[in-house]
Parts: structure tokens; C-alpha cells; sequence
């Protein structure tokens, strides 16, 4: 079984316990006073297999779905033996280091709190779009698809307007800096594990695209 697909399911199951149990939701949802007053810092982790709702939490393991099994292969193709466990490193990780500012920002707030593998399945979207950035991307709703890096550099662009305006109950953040983790991890790896450099044919191909027309 794909580490995508156990993740998948490990999440799904925790998230509809939550759902059904304000205990399990209250116990593992990042809030960002307990982990500063009372060091439980589990809590930049368990969050991430929580979700505020079905709807959100189908969208989130769709998306992971698409994306995390061509990066799981694609991993494996890069780091052999290792590539399951870097794979599975990136997504755990991601889910600390994308909610880091989120804390900065809100570590004594008693009203804030934030849950969603939105910031873990933005690392494994981008680690994709680095690897894969002609492959065309759009969203559900939308009848047309642009190549993946253009689609990267717009969600950026509008998440990052979106984190700044304010309002609603989106973590934008966590999607920004989660984003930017799968990325930074990907060049890692690659710096230590294989001779791949993920950026440089980044920049090529995009460089062979815009050649083109």
C-alpha cells in the first residue's frame, strides 16, 4: 500500500472522529496558547489530520490523492530505497513548518485555532509542480488548465493577497509557507541524496516553454 494512500486513510479516520467527538477535536487541534503555555507542541502535527468539515476534508484528500502518488513515485525514482521515507518525511514536516508563522502570529490569541492538511497537501502539490512544471493544472470549477508553474505562481500570488486582507476561516498562510516547504525540501533532498537538481531543469523547461511561442 502507497504511503499516500495510508495517509489518506489515517486521516479520514481521525478527522470523521473528530467530527463525531469535541473531545478528540478539542485534544488535537492547533491551538497555538496551549502550545505556548503548556508546551504541547503535538498539536502543529494532529492538526493536520483534522478537518472542519466533510466537504473540506474530501477536498484536501482529492488533492492529495492526484498529486501525492506521481510525487510518491517520483520520489522513489530519486532517492531509491529512501524515496517512501523522504516522501512521508516532506509531508509530516510540512505540517509543522507551514503553521510556524500561523503560530508567531497567534501564540497567545485564546480565540484562534486552525486545523486542515491544507499546508502538507500544498508541500506535495508544489514538489510536483517542481518536478512536473508543464504538466497543465486548473481547479475543478474551472474549464481551462495552464501549466503548472503558472498555476504555482498564481495560487501564490492570490494566497498571499488573501493571508494579507484578512477574514474568513482559511488559513492561507499555512498554504503559502507549506507550499514553500515541499519546495525547499525537494532542492534538499536532491543537494544530499541524488545528483537531480530539481531547479535548474525547473528553470529549463520553463525556458523551453516560453521558447516556443
Amino acid at each position: 500500500m502507497s504511503i499516500t494512500l495510508i495517509i489518506i486513510i489515517i486521516t479520514v479516520l481521525i478527522s470523521i472522529s473528530a467530527l463525531n467527538n469535541d473531545k478528540i477535536m478539542n485534544d488535537l487541534i492547533f491551538d497555538p496558547p496551549a502550545v505556548t503555555y503548556q508546551k504541547q507542541w503535538y498539536r502543529f502535527f494532529t492538526s493536520g489530520f483534522l478537518h472542519a468539515d466533510y466537504i473540506h476534508l474530501a477536498f484536501n484528500m482529492y488533492g492529495l490523492y492526484i498529486f501525492g502518488k506521481y510525487v510518491e513515485v517520483d520520489f522513489m525514482r530519486l532517492f531509491g530505497d529512501l524515496g517512501r521515507i523522504m516522501y512521508l518525511l516532506m509531508y509530516i514536516l510540512s505540517l509543522f513548518f507551514c503553521l510556524l508563522p500561523t503560530y508567531s502570529q497567534h501564540k497567545t490569541n485564546s480565540s484562534y485555532r486552525s486545523l486542515g492538511a491544507s499546508g502538507a497537501v500544498s508541500a506535495v502539490i508544489f514538489a510536483f509542480i517542481l518536478l512536473n512544471p508543464l504538466v497543465p493544472m486548473g481547479l475543478l470549477f474551472l474549464p481551462f488548465r495552464i501549466p503548472g508553474f503558472a498555476f504555482g505562481l498564481l495560487f501564490l500570488v492570490i494566497s498571499s493577497f488573501l493571508d494579507k486582507r484578512g477574514g474568513g476561516n482559511v488559513n492561507h498562510s499555512a498554504h503559502i509557507w507549506g507550499a514553500l516547504f515541499g519546495i525547499a525540501f525537494l532542492i534538499v533532498a536532491c543537494f544530499a541524496l541524488s545528483d537531480y537538481k530539481p531547479l535548474s531543469v525547473f528553470i529549463d523547461q520553463v525556458k523551453v516553454y516560453f521558447s516556443s511561442f
